[in-house]
This record gives C-alpha cells, structure tokens and sequence, in this order.
C-alpha cells in the first residue's frame, strides 16, 4: 500500500515514511532546544494532489496567509479556511479504506528558523512534532525529511543532514483526510493542522536517548528499576535523588541496575508524592518526577499499594471554545483543579494521549489515569464492520505503531496505572498484537480495552453504559447472568477479573440520573471498581450569529454534509467552564467520607484509599427552617482510609413550630493546590425536626354553580378563572404535563425496564409528542362558589386523542390565607411514562416583572427524583436567570424539589409569598421559575432561538420524571419514573 516517494501518502496504511526516529519518552532535558511556535505562512488548497516547490528555500510565499502554531486551521480566519466537523460514529467520507477522497483541504505551512551557532556541534538535530491531524509530511531546506501520521502521538525527524547554519526554511504539508483517518473516528470534532508544539532539539553527543525510571513501593520502602538508553560515550551515568541521599554511578550500560530507595512515602491519587530524580551522562541531564507505587491485580481486585482502588473518574477530551484541542497548561490546571474539588480522582484520556504536560500535571495534583491509544474505527459499524482495520494485516504495523508511540512517550508518568488500546475499534488481531506488544514492554500496568468482551487479551473487565440491574449481576458472586458478547464460561472467567465501567452515565444535557445507584453498587460487590462518566466537558465551539449574538455551536451548526447533532454538547462542565449540576451530584455521590448518625452521634467512614482525614476540618451547625441557630466544629480524631470513627453530637435545640436540620460539613482546614481553605470535601444532613401534621383540608359543603367572578382574598377570578393575584395579572394554574425534552428524554438507547411505560426504540419525548402533551387544551365542565370558595373543574386533553386529565381546582379562604387545592386524576388508557404533573401560571411582567426567589426547600441547585444527592434542605436565593442552566441545547432546567415556602421577588422585594403543603402522603412538590414556557424552550434549538419574553413562568410540580441517561444508555429506572395517577397539590398563598 505504500505509495511512490514523493507522492501524498493519503492511501498509505503505514505509520511514517523517511527520517522518523524511534518512539521515546517526552523528557525534561537540559540540551539545546528551540520551540517553533508562534507565526507561520499558511496556504489551503481543497486537494491533496499538489506540486511540492513550495517547500523549496527560495519559493515566494510572501502572498500566503499568516496562521499561528499551533492551532487548527478550521478555527482560525472566520471560516476562511473551512469549517469544523462534528461526527460521533459516522464518518465524514466515503467509505472505502484506506482510500479517501480528491476533495482533501491540504494545509501547507512554511517558517523560518535561524540555527544557533552552537549547534554546530550537536551529533543530531531533531524536529520534534507533538501534534498534527491528520497525516504530514515534511521538508527542511527543500529536502524532504519524511512525514507520519498518528494525529496525537508524537513524531521526531533527524534533520541533521537538512539543517545548515544560518537561515533555515522548515515546510510542512498537512493532509485533513487520510487512511489514518479510519483510525481516529473518535466521538469529537474533525479539527485539521498543527494543533501541537513543534521544537527542534540539538541532540549532544553523549546524550542520552532515553529515560525510563520504574518504580514499586512494598512495606514503607520504594526500587528503583532504571532503563537508560545511551550511546556509551554517555556513561558514567549518575542517578541522584536528593531527598532520598541517591546518588548511584553507572559506569557503563552493562552496570545499569535495579536499586533499593529506602524508605519512602507512597505516590497516590490522594497524596501524590513525587520524589525529583536527575539522570546525568558526560553532555546532558535528565529530571524525572518519580512516584513510588505498585500496581496490580490480585484475583478480582485492582490495587495500587497493596489496597483496592476505586475510579471516580471521567473520560477527558481535550476540548476548549476557542483553542480546540490547542494546549493552554494555565486552563489545564484550573481545568484538574476544578476536578479535584468535585471529588474526581481519575482520568480516561479518552481516546487518545492528551498534551505530554497533562500527565505531569496529573501526577502532581494526584489522578488515577488511565491513558489510552489514539485509535477508534467506529465508523465502521455503518458497514456491519467489514473491512475493520483492527482484523486487517495491513494495518498491523499501524496499531503496533501507535501503541508503541503512546506507551514509550508517557511511560514515567506514575498517574498512569492502566494503558488502554483504544476505543470502540471492534476487536481483532491487531488488537490482539497490541496487547501483546504492552504485556511484554511494561509488567508493571494492566492493558484495558472495552471490545475485548471476552477477556481475550486484556486484564479488566470492562463496560460501557451497563445498567445498575447488569452492574449488580457482573458484581454478585455466583451469578449466571449471560454476559455481552460472552459464552457462559467466558462468562465467568470475566467474573474473576476487576470490573470497569469505562464509560456511564452520559452526562448529555440535564443528567445523568442514578449516580447514586452504581455508587452503592462499588461498595456493596468488591469486584466492581467505579468507573469513568461520559464524559468532562461539553465540546461547544465559540461562535455568533449573523447580528454578534454569542453562543456555542455544536454539529449541524457549521453545515456538515453528515453530523451528529449536540451529542458533542454531553459534559459535566458547559463549554465556558461552569460546572453543571450533575457535577454537584457527583461530588455529592462520590464524596469520600460517609456519615450515619444516630440521635446522639455521627459515625464517620474514610472511604479513601490512601489518605487520613488529618488535612480535614469538621463543622456543624444548626438551623430552624433554615435559619442558623448554633454551631461550632466538631472534635474529630484522625480517621484512618478505611477506617470510622464515631464523634458525640452537641445538644441541638429542637424548635416546636420549625423544622430542625442538622448539618456537617468536612472542609480544608488549609489551602492546597487544588482548592482554598474551608473548600468542602464532604456533607451531610440528619432532619431532627418533630413531627407537624399538616392541618387537613376542611370540607366544603352547599356547592352551587355559579359565573365565578368574584374576589376571594388576594385573588380576582372572572368566569371561575384567575386574573390577579396580590394586584398583579396573572394566567392560571394551568395543568401542565410537559416538560422541554432533556436530552435523555430524546434519546432511545439503552435498556427499558419491564415494568417501565416507555417504549424500546422510541423516545420518552416522541411518545409525550404523539400523546399531545405539549398542547393541551381545556374544556370548563363546571364552575362552582360555596361561602369563601369557589371550585372549577376541568377536562384537558389534546387534539385528535381520547385521552383526558380531570383538574378539579378549589379556591377558598383558610385561616386568613388563600388556598388552592387542585387535584387532578387521567383517564383510562394512557400507555407511557409523564414528564410532569403541575399547575403552571404566567407572571406578565406589567412594568415590575418577576425576577428572582427566595425559598426554603432543597437547593441550591436544580434536582430531580434520580439526582438528589446534591440537595440539601435550607433556604436559598437566587434571580430568575440563575434558576436555569444554559444547556447548549434548550431543555428542561431549574426544578428545585420540595419546596416549603416560596417567595417571589420583583426588583427585590417579595410580591407573592407562596407556601406549600405535603400532600396526604407526606409528598412535598417542587418548582421552577423561568422566563419561558416549556413549549418555548422545546422549540430552541439554541439559546438565543427562544422568542422574547413578556412574561415569568412558575411552575409548581406535584411530580416530575427522573433524568436517567437515555442519550445514550439506561432509561430511568422504575422508583424514578413518573407513571399517569392522580396527584394533589396544596398552596397557601399571601402577598409578598
């Protein structure tokens, strides 16, 4: 398959071609070297069969473009050259491997350099490419020096014989499209160019090539297990670590051996220690950060250390607004810190090698990382994965090639404890070979591969997107369960492995529900080991529309022929880097220690796997219907990880007429690199509140049919229908049924319960469309007035359906306060599941518009039935805006379950105060305030597509459906589903 020297090399199979240099590690040296980045002259063409003058040393590009590196040339010049593309399977060509087609935008780039005058006595001189997608090709003073492909993977050239002193003119061709491509169908955007540094290095001679420092800890005491690779000329060589008082001399290689590190303080993922170590030869010195650790896998256990790990982790894309897949370290580290302070203690660098620096961040703040191949052939799946490269000769030697490139590049990193071959590429022998090749080179980590459904060649079990009730199976011993893609004997040889879930709970929109399910799981079957969530952070691409408005644009936005519409848009942070309130759930979910109190303790357990609670402060206090009445900090003695201690609790006053809560809160007691002093690490609450019927509702008698106009209270009603409330207009209580569709509500994968009312296959949303719950209409059967009441009752239902809701709402005067009783119970017949079942009235704004709340009930933050962790119970503020998430796409946003007393506020000043009563079975209902009606926010497929708006929109919820993770995986389970049944909703309501 290889192609003519010369020639575009588009078709070619293999990896590289030329002066390519063996794969090594990306190390911090002390040789010469001179960084490449900054301004280059840039030309697009549309093909990719192109003359190569232009990187001839007198070509004129004086006419060309100027283009920064690194970056993507997509992103730069407001569409001048080209657009991104988004695709999650689909690929944006024919295909037909490894061709590709004509229409291929070629980038070409030319620099010049001028080579410093020392370097004249380097035994090589190296050009050092950390990142181009997709295939390159490369010339140095018009001779061509080679070319590779590999778009996150690192490539060196020997440029020696180019270079001359002096001016110097480096020319590079960049291909968009090329048989690589079918390897790097990764769920992103399609972003072409030199998006990585470029360096040139003077190699000295006696230098040393390559550094590889393994290392184990056992009982209190690390070894050292070096790897030098060097010329002889370089010996002697001196390994020191200072703090440890090393200082070993190598004379020769031959002489190069393991050696003992005393006593030493283990690396983890919660106290990263790292140990700095210099390799010194005759011409150059080598730092290398070492952390002393052990991995392995005893029976069904991952441990690190001798102790069980479990990943709360995420699946990390490089991904900015701006900057693409372009490495910004300053937004890296605020970007691992923000990680660290949600409770995330590890990283799947799905699904390729991110920036080499990440990794010494991630070693220095403390993740668990499983780093993975640049590979994925999803694509392929279109065709019944014929023509898979993972099962094909021909591109073995690129698999071999790019897992090489990703283990020899990151192999000192002690983050790292699992490699990972890739992604979503079917399986294969190619696969196989890979595994092989890791097995051989490193005994020290597991080789991970999701495909491999059967064990064949890996050492964890891994999923993506199991179900809790799958999840429990894989976990309990002695289970049956057929497994995906198993016999039942390798069905159970994967039972005797460690389990991983490398993707779940897609994090697409408002969601994931159900974090807490699988948390519950790790704890309770050893054998499972958490997992990673689908995924960071939103993709979303800083554009605007055509009049400046600013937003995020997802696929189908920049007029892909073939796209994946906002399935890119599936973070746990928004593009602009705020934190979701699934985020919230997780840290709630994932958060290290456990409390369980009793009256007059708290039990606290150290769920970690390495660190003590010594860095931990522990605060209490109390509140009467959320206002704080005591409080202090409680005297906590060093809990061991694993370990629980159990703490006397102060004397809490409990007040008769308000509810009594009971908070702690494990916070820093000082800063660290991650998050600032008092930054909470843990929470919980205990409800101490004594028990406060809620008064019943008084029977009504001497109903008689009535017009209904009338004044009851703070309420002025015209033909039995609401018209003012505490002197403002108002429309409503309405019932409303719909909800703006999340984007688990559209989705149709994943497993549907048996007991569940949704359909396989089809969405929740569809079924919620056909049923015509988002354009109900009423019909008044009767309206009715007895001595301080009235009461209507209604039949909603929608066209062309012979389904109905009775609505009977009853208004009466109680105790000096207005009360609106609705009840509301459906007909026979309705087949699926509801989005919700509230009462809805509009607020027009009349000059002094609604605008923010003020609440007691759980917050601050939205919450649902399956994604409640996070609540706590207290009282809240927030303006009507902050209420709702800007997801990327519009969706259903802002409820805030069991509320208790509501007061809206206009301008600051509360103008309805609105309290709410548990139903008959103790039920409290929840409420969104937003500036549009969940028909609008449907009909926005961007934020600024929703209509100006007039008016406020409240919406109190007798009940709402769970999130779940359709998008893509499990529905909501059935404790969360949100069946048709007759509800009741109890409000007190008074001006402000």
């Amino acid at each position: 398959m290889r192609t003519a020297p010369g020639a575009p090399h588009v078709a070619d199979t293999a990896p590289g071609y030329g002066a390519l240099r063996p794969a090594r590690s990306w190390l911090h040296s002390d040789a010469p070297s001179l960084s490449l980045n900054g301004p280059w002259r840039f030309r697009l063409s549309p093909t990719a069969h192109l003359a190569a003058d232009f990187a001839d040393s007198a070509f004129d590009d004086s006419a060309w473009d100027t283009l920064p590196v690194p970056s993507h040339w997509v992103l730069e010049g407001d569409g001048a050259y080209g657009r991104p593309i988004y695709t999650n399977v689909q690929f944006p060509f024919p295909i037909d491997p490894p061709h590709v087609p004509d229409e291929n935008p070629t980038g070409d780039y030319r620099r010049h350099f001028a080579l410093p005058d020392d370097w004249a006595r380097a035994e090589a001189v190296v050009l050092r490419f950390d990142g181009v997608e997709s295939l390159f090709r490369v010339w140095v003073n018009g001779r061509e020096i080679g070319g590779a492909s590999g778009s996150r993977l690192c490539h060196e050239f020997d440029v020696t014989a180019a270079v001359r002193p002096g001016d110097n003119v480096v020319a590079v061709r960049v291909h968009q499209w090329s048989a690589a491509s079918y390897v790097e169908d990764q769920d992103q955007w399609w972003l072409p160019g030199v998006f990585r540094d470029v360096t040139l290095h003077a190699r000295p001679a006696g230098g040393i090539e390559d550094v590889w420092l393994r290392t184990g800890y056992e009982d209190g005491h690390g070894r050292i297990d070096p790897e030098i690779t060097a010329d002889p000329s370089a010996f002697p060589v001196t390994l020191r670590v200072p703090e440890l008082g090393i200082e070993q001399v190598w004379t020769g290689p031959a002489d190069v051996a393991p050696l003992t590190a005393g006593a030493v303080r283990p690396w983890t993922a919660e106290e990263p220690r790292l140990y700095t170590a210099t390799v010194s030869g005759a011409a150059e010195t080598v730092t290398v950060r070492i952390g002393f650790r052990t991995v392995e896998i005893r029976g069904d256990r991952f441990l690190v250390n001798g102790r069980r790990v479990v990943f709360h982790g995420m699946n990390r894309h490089e991904t900015h607004p701006e900057r693409g897949r372009v490495f910004d370290e300053e937004h890296a580290r605020a970007d691992l810190a923000r990680m660290k302070r949600f409770n995330v203690n590890a990283i799947r660098t799905s699904h390729y090698p991110p920036h080499p620096r990440l990794l010494d961040l991630a070693d220095e703040l403390g993740f668990w990382v499983v780093l993975e191949c640049d590979l994925e052939t999803h694509g392929f799946d279109a065709v019944g994965w014929n023509g898979n490269p993972s099962d094909d000769p021909a591109w073995r030697t690129a698999y071999l090639d790019r897992i090489t490139r990703t283990v020899e590049r990151d192999k000192n990193h002690p983050s790292i404890v699992m490699w990972s071959l890739g992604n979503e590429a079917g399986t294969g022998a190619n696969l196989a070979a890979m595994a092989s090749w890791v097995h051989a080179r490193d005994t020290g980590r597991p080789v991970h591969y999701e495909g491999d459904h059967t064990g064949a060649y890996t050492d964890v079990y891994s999923r993506m997107y199991a179900s809790v009730p799958e999840t429990e199976q894989i976990g309990t011993d002695g289970s049956a369960a057929p497994l995906l893609g198993c016999t039942p004997a390798q069905g159970a040889r994967q039972r005797t492995r460690p389990f991983v879930l490398c993707e779940y709970a897609h994090a697409m929109g408002n969601g994931p529900g159900a974090l807490d399910q699988y948390e519950d799981l790790v704890h309770a079957h050893p054998r499972l080991h958490g997992g990673f969530v689908w995924e960071w952070r939103d993709h979303g691409i800083a554009t605007a529309t055509a009049d400046g408005t600013p937003y995020f644009a997802y696929g189908g936005d920049f007029g892909e022929v073939v796209h994946d519409g906002n399935f890119v848009m599936d973070g746990m942070v928004l593009s602009d880097d705020v934190p979701t309130p699934s985020l919230h759930e997780f840290k709630a979910v994932v958060q290290p220690l456990r409390f369980s109190f009793t009256a007059d303790t708290v039990e606290i357990a150290n769920l970690r796997h390495s660190a003590d609670t010594s860095e931990l402060r522990f605060r209490w206090r109390a509140e009467h219907d959320g206002v704080r009445v005591a409080g202090g900090v409680l005297d906590v003695p060093v809990v061991p990880a694993g370990g629980t201690a159990s703490v006397p609790l102060p004397s809490v006053p409990v007040a008769a007429d308000a509810e009594t809560w009971l908070t702690v809160d494990a916070v820093l007691a000082t800063a660290t690199a991650w998050a600032p002093e008092g930054h909470e690490v843990a929470t919980a609450q205990q409800d101490r509140s004594l028990p406060r019927p809620a008064a019943p509702a008084r029977p009504r008698g001497d109903w008689r049919p009535a017009e209904g106009t009338l004044t009851l209270g703070i309420a002025e009603f015209a033909a039995g229908s609401l018209r003012r409330l505490a002197g403002r207009p108002v429309t409503g209580p309405k019932l409303e049924l719909f909800r703006a569709p999340t984007d688990n509500d559209e989705g149709t994968s994943g497993e549907v319960a048996e007991s569940d009312a949704s359909i396989a296959g089809i969405s929740n949303a569809a079924l919620w469309r056909r049923d015509g719950l988002d354009r109900l209409t009423t019909r008044r059967m009767s309206v009715e007035t007895t001595e301080g009441a009235l009461r209507t009752v209604d039949r909603v239902s929608a066209a062309n359906s012979g389904l109905w809701v009775a609505v009977e709402s009853t208004w009466s005067l109680e105790d000096g306060e207005l009360e609106l009783r609705v009840e509301t119970a459906p007909s026979r017949g309705w087949s699926t599941v509801w989005p919700r079942i509230g009462v809805h009235f509009e607020l027009p704004d009349a000059g002094a518009p609604v605008d923010g709340a003020q609440w007691f009930g759980t917050g601050p933050l939205e919450s649902y039935p399956d994604s409640m962790r996070a609540a706590r119970t207290g009282r809240f503020t927030a303006g009507i805006g902050e209420l709702s998430v800007e997801y990327a796409r519009p969706q259903e946003t802002g409820h805030r379950s069991q509320v208790r007393e509501l007061v809206l506020t206009s301008a600051g000043t509360g103008v309805l105060r609105v309290t709410a009563l548990p139903d008959a079975r103790g039920r409290r209902p929840g409420f969104s305030l937003a500036r549009h009606t969940p028909q609008q926010i449907a009909r926005a497929a961007h934020p600024f597509e929703l209509p100006a708006s007039t008016a406020g929109h409240l919406i109190v919820d007798a009940a709402q459906h769970g999130l779940g993770s359709r998008a893509c995986g499990p529905d909501v389970w059935p404790p969360f589903a949100l069946r048709p049944e007759a509800r009741t909703i109890r409000l007190r309501l008074r001006a402000g």
